[in-house]
């Protein structure tokens, strides 16, 4: 299999989302100095140094690694990223807003889900990409997905992370679907994942609020709803071209999270529509260009990677936009390149490399 050049369009265009999403980050961040001064210095250091340093190095080293060596160590590796998931219920885990997700370690900290999601897409690749000839039937098809789907979302529900099993489950659905799995076994899986988001509704409160909010954004203006509506206030004072990097007055004193989850309201009122439309453009040209190398990949195991990442990057990046124009209800999910977490940008960014990887063996035109 002849090796080439990585595709350079997708290169640019993880390049952009990076830088750009630093530069918003820096600004966002201003909120956090002027609210908890002592914890920035920390903050910054994570995202510049485990996010962009070791990630863009993590880009580069996996870049260069041939996908199909991360099949020989796939089920170790997913094993290893559920086993580091659990240690959030050790005593090395740590609650932050109600939710066990952190583990610290000599002072460091550290969210283990992210390694999950790349765990979790290399394995299901693996497997799915040598089951394919039983992919159709109940048996041997369905039930271990649904095996390997449950393991996943009982570790994570646990914590609870609701949002990260979500993104999860829509890259590995699709990734079953171009397998060649049947569409009433995946019609069932929706089912399914229908009934348990159901039931947390009606069993989880912070679940039920969200919808409750969603439904009706004016109500609980001072609890439940206060972030959406200083969302909007955000997006909406930014107007055609924003306010200026780092004029953003929602940052300060008003908007939850801006380097969390509100960091995409933070980017609409510093740069207007324009460039909360350049922002969801680049994700878009990530995904064409993403989807692209799935499809022209030389064999089943690299488009299957291509497509769980590209789902999984895409689909995390518009929930939180939707969520926080008012589309669909709140998520604490992040946005990919931009959101505050080393961790989640170190994998990024180490996950585009192996997307880069499988761009070098696509088929030629």
């Amino acid at each position: 299999m002849k090796s080439h050049r990585v595709d350079k369009p997708l290169l640019i265009s993880i390049i952009i989302l990076a830088v750009v999403g630093f530069v918003i980050f820096s600004s966002a961040s201003l909120g956090l100095l002027a609210r908890q001064g002592s914890s920035f210095s920390n903050v910054a250091f994570s995202q510049a140094f485990y996010g962009m340093f070791l990630g863009m190095l993590l880009l580069f080293l996996t870049s260069k690694i041939h996908y199909r060596f991360w099949r020989k160590y796939s089920l170790l590796l997913f094993l290893a990223a559920v086993g580091l998931t659990l240690l959030v219920f050790s005593p090395l885990g740590f609650e932050h807003g109600g939710a066990q997700r952190w583990i610290s370690f000599a002072g460091f900290s550290l969210q283990p889900s992210e390694f999950l999601k790349i765990g979790f897409i290399l394995y299901l690749a693996a497997w799915l990409s040598g089951a394919k000839n039983n992919l159709q039937t109940f048996l041997y098809g369905f039930l271990p997905f649904l095996g390997i789907v449950a393991v996943v979302g009982s570790v994570l529900l646990a914590q609870p992370d609701t949002d990260t099993f979500a993104v999860i489950l829509a890259s590995g659905l699709s990734m079953f679907l171009v397998a060649g799995g049947k569409f009433k076994h995946i019609a069932l899986m929706i089912l399914l994942a229908l009934a348990c988001l159901t039931f947390l509704i009606f069993s989880r409160e912070y679940v039920k609020q969200r919808v409750v909010t969603f439904l009706d954004p004016s109500k609980n203006s001072q609890s439940s709803s206060y972030q959406i509506q200083q969302s909007l206030i955000a997006i909406g004072s930014g107007g055609i071209s924003g306010k200026g990097f780092g004029q953003s007055v929602q940052k300060f004193y008003f908007l939850p999270e801006p380097i969390g989850d509100s960091v995409f309201a933070v980017a609409s009122e510093e740069f207007g529509l324009i460039g909360s439309l350049g922002i969801v453009v680049m994700f878009i040209f990530f995904a064409f260009r993403g989807l692209k190398i799935a499809i022209r990949a030389p064999d089943m195991f690299g488009g299957l990677i291509a497509i769980g990442i590209v789902i999984l990057i895409v689909s995390q990046a518009f929930i939180n936009i939707a969520a926080m124009i008012g589309v669909i209800p709140l998520s604490g999910i992040p946005l990919p390149f931009i959101s505050h977490g080393g961790t989640s940008l170190m994998v990024t960014l180490a996950s585009m490399g192996i997307l880069l990887n499988i761009s070098r063996y696509q088929k030629q035109n």
